[in-house]
């Protein structure tokens, strides 16, 4: 089993062909698969550039006028427990 067949060494041989034309090809679409994206990259940077030009010419808007705030109302000073308590007595609720 040393010895190999013609017919093997040339299906050896077929399989080195085979894979390194399978890395050209590889090698190919990975270069133009960089090249579509560094295009991509380029147009997308020139639409950025154009719009970030175009919106300093504009002036920014006004800022909206600020809205007031309601008047606080006032909190009465709560009573004192013994007032309400006297109150209470002199109106005759309480015993």
């Amino acid at each position: 089993m040393a010895n190999r067949s013609k017919k093997d060494e040339a299906h050896v041989q077929f399989d080195k062909l085979q894979r390194a034309e399978d890395g050209k090809k590889a090698m190919s679409e990975y270069e133009a698969e960089g090249a579509a994206v560094r295009a991509k990259t380029a147009r997308l940077r020139a639409l950025r550039l154009a719009r970030d030009a175009a919106n300093e010419k504009v002036p920014p808007p006004a800022p909206a006028p600020a809205k007031k705030k309601p008047a606080k109302k006032k909190k009465e000073k709560s009573a004192k427990l013994s007032d309400w308590q006297k109150d209470r007595q002199g109106d005759g609720l309480l015993d």
